[in-house]
């Protein structure tokens, strides 16, 4: 369906006609821009009027479309309907140097554990249809960069462009689960989970994890804790190859902590397979009966009638200059012909 947004914008059509029915003294006080080279000596001809006729039309034209894009055109779409269940998930990444490692394989390449989140994470997000995601990243300290949405392309994108680094080189657990707990509104049907992931223990922060378990229990939020890191890898040094375990900083007691007594769950992440499954138990989680919506899709159309009248006025502005020197060569020609 076409509508305008803005459409009392229309009464402004007028606008340039009462202008025009003022006394013409007080249309004319203010002191007029004189061009002499370009009106000197032309006679008053049938060709003049015509073209000032022309000028005219073309100035009305140009008002007209730019008050139809200030009335804001727009298309309406069919409605679609939004599942009238989902929910509110509070997905934290762990951005720590730590996450520099490279000891995951995906697609058959080594790479560090942030590209691997990034990998497995992605087709998650791309299944939460109906659900509201939040994103929080943390290292130093914890930042929202994603508030609770329906927008999962945004939440997407948005991890994607995340880098190592970002917000420090440590890891602040306690502040990105007590900030995820302040972004959840108080609605009582909200079923609020926060899914964490993370390489390591918490070494930063305001907030510390058993302050954030207390207060996530209070506030009834459910903590998923996901231990990401593999249990062994070869590494090269002057004295040959060696096994160790890039994981030995992981702090699995306190993530099961907060987990279980939140009434969640702690995963340990070794391999993309591994954090594929665990993202397949997340889908069952019992989504809550919402009331069920339906949203419009629009497609704004202003700038078309904005671009036919800029492109009216630079015709107006520039047909003098083009009609003077179309007049100067008559001229010059019909001198050199007598």
């Amino acid at each position: 369906m076409f509508e305008f947004a803005w459409w009392w914008a229309l009464f402004l059509l007028p606008l340039p006609l009462l202008a025009r029915l003022l006394p013409a003294r007080q249309r004319h006080q203010g002191a007029a821009l004189k061009v002499p080279y370009l009106t000197e000596g032309l006679p008053n001809t049938k060709s003049n009027v015509s073209s000032n006729y022309f000028r005219l039309l073309v100035a009305i034209l140009a008002w007209v479309c730019l008050v139809v894009a200030a009335a804001r055109p727009q298309w309406l779409g069919e409605p679609v309907s939004i599942p009238s269940e989902g929910r509110d998930l509070m997905i934290a990444v762990d951005l720590s140097g730590s996450m520099n490692r490279e000891d995951m394989v995906v697609n058959n390449r080594q790479v560090n554990r942030l590209v691997m989140i990034k990998h497995v994470l992605s087709d998650f997000i791309e299944r939460r249809i109906g659900d509201r995601l939040g994103l929080i990243l943390f290292a130093d300290t914890a930042y929202l960069q994603a508030p609770l949405t329906y927008d999962r392309e945004t939440v997407e994108q948005l991890l994607k462009e995340s880098q190592i680094g970002l917000v420090g080189e440590q890891t602040a657990i306690g502040d990105a689960i007590g900030l995820a707990i302040k972004r959840f509104n108080a609605k009582e049907e909200s079923n609020k989970v926060v899914i964490l992931l993370t390489d390591g223990q918490n070494t930063a922060g305001n907030i510390t994890p058993a302050q954030a378990n207390e207060l996530a229990i209070n506030e009834g939020v459910t903590v998923y804790t996901i231990g990401v890191g593999s249990d062994s890898m070869l590494t090269s040094s002057f004295f040959g190859t060696r096994r160790i375990n890039p994981s030995r900083d992981l702090d699995e007691g306190m993530l099961s902590e907060l987990a279980e007594s939140t009434g969640g769950r702690y995963f340990r992440a070794k391999d993309t397979e591994g954090l594929q499954q665990i993202y397949a138990q997340l889908d069952e989680l019992e989504p809550i009966a919402r009331e069920s919506r339906q949203m419009r899709p629009l497609n704004a159309l202003f700038f078309y009638p904005l671009g036919m009248s800029l492109l009216l006025t630079v015709l107006l502005a520039v047909s003098p200059i083009f009609g003077w020197i179309r007049r100067k060569l008559t001229v010059n020609w019909s001198r050199s012909s007598a």
